[in-house]
């Protein structure tokens, strides 16, 4: 994964996606870091969640149950 501030990961996906209401994606992205660190696993297989997309999707997945695919190299985590 590469590491990702939440400003920056914000303003990225509000830019690929201009209907998203950045002050909520903010929020969210805040509200799950915060799970994470505070012990929030995959609901599906107990892993770690994948943040980035959990703070999209509202899902508390890692990032292979979320997407199916096993390599993450490419993708963002915000920290």
């Amino acid at each position: 994964m590469i590491a990702i501030s939440i400003q920056d990961y914000v303003k990225k996906t509000v830019k690929a996606n201009p209907g998203t209401d950045a002050e909520k994606l903010t929020a969210s992205c805040n509200a799950v870091l915060n799970d994470k660190r505070n012990g929030a696993v995959c609901q599906m297989c107990g892993g770690e969640i994948w943040a980035a997309g959990a703070a999209v999707t509202g899902t508390y997945l890692c990032f292979t149950c979320m997407t199916g695919e096993a390599d993450d190299s490419g993708d963002y985590e915000i920290e």
